[in-house]
């Protein structure tokens, strides 16, 4: 079954209903969205060649015309690259490289990023351009008739090599996914607004198939992202606005609400999840927001699909282990099973800590070309997330730490070696070592410890501008400390928690 037949069923249906706002204006209705998608998905048919397996890589933040190209390429059986739009030329060329896409469609705004490509796709295509308005304007095609296997998305994630790796996303992932909201997440329905406030490259563009299937409205703020005052002023003028958001987003609507007094009357469901929230964030959120709060647990491999935690589980203060289960991720969602394993794969008792292993039908095919990593990540059938945690009496699953060294700012991931490698070129660098420090404002931040080489020295400016030279501007260390050596143990490991403990004590 292809995603797209969710549009089709609900635009077939009900043509006239509002789909797609722009800010508090309506832009589409269903008729007319379903007739662009079909449009578009003519054109990259027979003006650019896609066929069924084909990849086509989306380069653009959050904008109106986002949908459509998503389920355009899903329509004609073509495999949709969300690449997020922070990402360095560099990065973005390695993606386009190693997915082999056949199309690029990339916003006006990042669109000069096309000329320094090594690897530029065989097409181009940029939406309100000439182009793109022709296409529009195309003769529709019939929609690909695919089966739950076949690959729907590539979801690019950094791994610990510095390597970003296509985790492989089925038709059937995406439609387990949709049904695990449905059932542990949230209800949904035509009468709901769905706020593209997070970036729709990552999980809040993976709601959209639910809110398509139940025929609610798509919003995307005239901000493109996340500002506290619009989505307050969002949630009075529509109403039934629901988001997904990294808790660090969560915190600063929260601020923005007591410091203004803001109606909140007008938000219906704040999903978080993407990073850890503090058990003293959410108390204070409760009795501002009341029980609007349902925070998810999932990896790209396993997409919003692990575990949830209700907005019942939070809410109920007189339940006697409200505060252990509030400092949790939640229950195992209903399309997987979750266990807490040993390094030989052998499941643990409750409150033993261990890896997080899940499998079911959210779970990703693999790595695209990259059989090493999928062998290493999924055995047996069990997805090995690289989180420890623990499953207590009761089921619910509480993450200890990030086996993987994972830095999660602002709800976007960074991985230290790749930063490390990137520092290392720089010819009086010997040695470094990337940690997340904890902030308030973005959950964790990147911070550097550099040894230069014997008798050499090395400005942090020129450090800041090797990163951003080679990297997204927020995945560069916000600050660097030279240091005469690395603490490591006697087989020659740097002992990051060592460098965790320094950051306490240096004044930043």
């Amino acid at each position: 079954m292809n995603l797209a037949l969710y549009l089709q069923r609900t635009a077939t249906a009900n043509p006239n209903a509002p789909a797609v706002y722009s800010g508090t204006q309506l832009q589409l209705n269903y008729g007319e969205l379903l007739q662009r998608t079909t449009a578009l998905a003519g054109y990259l048919k027979h003006a650019f060649g896609v066929k069924p397996g084909d990849r086509v890589a989306i380069y653009a933040a959050n904008c109106v015309e986002y949908l459509e190209i998503l389920h355009a390429i899903l329509w004609i059986g073509a495999v949709s690259v969300p690449v997020n739009y922070k990402l360095h030329n560099k990065e973005l060329d390695y993606v386009l490289a190693d997915c082999e896409a056949r199309v690029l469609i990339v916003s006006q705004a990042l669109s000069a990023c096309t000329d320094n490509l090594a690897n530029p796709p065989a097409h181009i295509l940029i939406p309100g351009s000439p182009e793109y308005g022709q296409a529009l304007q195309h003769a529709g095609a019939p929609m690909y008739d695919c089966g739950p296997d076949e690959l729907a998305s590539l979801f690019y994630t950094s791994g610990t090599t510095g390597r970003p790796k296509g985790v492989m996303q089925s038709h059937g992932n995406l439609q387990a996914m949709t049904v695990s909201y449905l059932t542990d997440v949230d209800t949904s329905d035509p009468a709901d607004v769905m706020v593209y406030a997070a970036p729709m490259s990552h999980g809040a563009g993976l709601y959209n198939y639910v809110h398509m299937l139940s025929g609610a409205r798509h919003l995307v703020p005239l901000s493109g992202g996340f500002e506290p005052a619009e989505l307050a002023e969002l949630a009075a003028s529509m109403g039934r606005l629901t988001f997904f958001a990294a808790p660090t987003m969560v915190k600063r609507l929260l601020d923005y609400v007591i410091d203004s007094g803001a109606d909140v009357s007008g938000f219906k469901t704040i999903v978080y999840g993407g990073g850890p929230m503090y058990v003293e964030d959410i108390q204070q959120a409760l009795p501002v927001f009341g029980p609007r709060f349902v925070q998810i647990y999932g990896q790209g491999e396993c997409p919003m699909a692990i575990t949830a935690l209700a907005r019942h589980h939070l809410a109920d203060a007189t339940h006697p282990n409200w505060k252990e289960r509030i400092a949790s991720v939640g229950l195992p969602q209903s399309m997987v099973d979750v266990r807490v394993i040993n390094a030989k794969g052998a499941p643990l008792d409750a409150g033993e800590i261990g890896e997080v292993a899940v499998r079911g039908a959210p779970v990703m095919q693999g790595y695209w070309r990259n059989e090493a990593a999928t062998q290493k990540t999924l055995r047996d059938g069990w997805l090995l997330t690289g989180d420890t945690g623990f499953l207590d009496r009761n089921g619910f699953l509480t993450l200890h730490d990030r086996s993987k060294d994972l830095i999660i700012s602002g709800g976007s991931n960074i991985y230290p070696r790749e930063v490390e490698e990137v520092l290392l070129t720089h010819a009086n660098v010997s040695e470094v070592a990337v940690v997340g420090q904890l902030d308030a404002e973005w959950g964790e931040v990147p911070v550097a410890f550099v040894v230069t080489r014997k008798g050499c020295t090395v400005e942090e400016s020129e450090l800041d501008r090797l990163c951003l030279d080679n990297l997204a501007r927020f995945k560069r260390p916000k600050h660097y400390h030279i240091i005469s050596a690395l603490p490591k143990n006697s087989y020659g490991k740097v002992l990051k928690t060592e460098l965790r403990q320094r950051l306490s004590t240096i004044n930043i």
